[in-house]
């Protein structure tokens, strides 16, 4: 520190000692001067320093939050590829259901189908099976079996009527004495037929004797259905 000096004014002084001693007090004032400006300039330059600073420091809490930000969104990315697998493998396993539910449909319909087809035979072998009375019921009732399987209409009452009118249950009848027998074609028969309609009537897979009591009412039946709609509209010869 540069001491205070203290000017003390002497009587003694002259002039010429007065102009020397103001010269070395400007002297002095200019070194103290200069010894402060250094001071200034290293405060300036320390306070540049001292605002650069915070700058570097600021970029490290950046980069820190770009980090941040970088992992949040692999995270991100990660959650969403987990949920779109979660979601195909439930697909894919529902449409592995699906599949397994179809295909075991299909191979119960298929083994429903044998099955069914397997009973066919039986049930056939039934119906053929089936045996019918030699006498007038049993004549009727396989009648009845065979115009249902060929779509013939009757009923057994309409049936056992127009017999009983016609033959009285005979089926070797023959009317010998009408106007067909007349012209050579006598009616004959349970149902009394003549010849040319019971050929054009015949039922497929019946007899071709016109004596036989099946085949006769049977193509008797498809005559009157033909004619009449049904051998139950029938009440008179016909």
């Amino acid at each position: 520190m540069l001491k205070k000096f203290t000017l003390r004014r002497s009587p003694n002084l002259t002039k010429t000692h007065k102009v020397a001693l103001a010269g070395a007090a400007t002297l002095g004032a200019a070194a103290l001067a200069f010894s402060a400006a250094p001071s200034q300039a290293g405060t300036t330059t320390t306070s540049e320093a001292g605002a650069a600073a915070p700058a570097q420091i600021a970029s490290q809490p950046v980069k820190g939050v770009k980090a941040s930000v970088t992992d949040q969104l692999a995270a991100d990315s990660l959650k969403i590829q987990a949920a779109q697998a979660k979601k195909q493998a439930a697909a894919a396993q529902q449409k592995a259901k699906a599949a397994a539910q179809h295909k075991a449909e299909v191979a119960r319909k298929a083994k429903e189908a044998a099955s069914r087809s397997a009973q066919r035979p039986k049930m056939a072998a039934v119906a053929q099976s089936t045996s019918y009375g030699n006498n007038l019921d049993g004549w009727i009732r396989q009648a009845l079996s065979i115009m249902h399987q060929h779509n013939i209409p009757g009923s057994y009452q309409g049936l056992h009527r127009n017999i009983m009118r016609e033959s009285s249950g005979n089926p070797n009848a023959i009317n010998d004495w009408d106007v067909n027998a007349i012209n050579g074609v006598p009616s004959k028969g349970l149902l009394q037929v003549i010849p040319p309609t019971f050929h054009a009537y015949h039922v497929k897979g019946t007899s071709a004797n016109i004596y036989d009591p099946v085949a006769n009412i049977t193509a008797a039946a498809n005559y009157a259905a033909d004619k009449y709609g049904s051998i139950d509209n029938v009440n008179s010869a016909y």
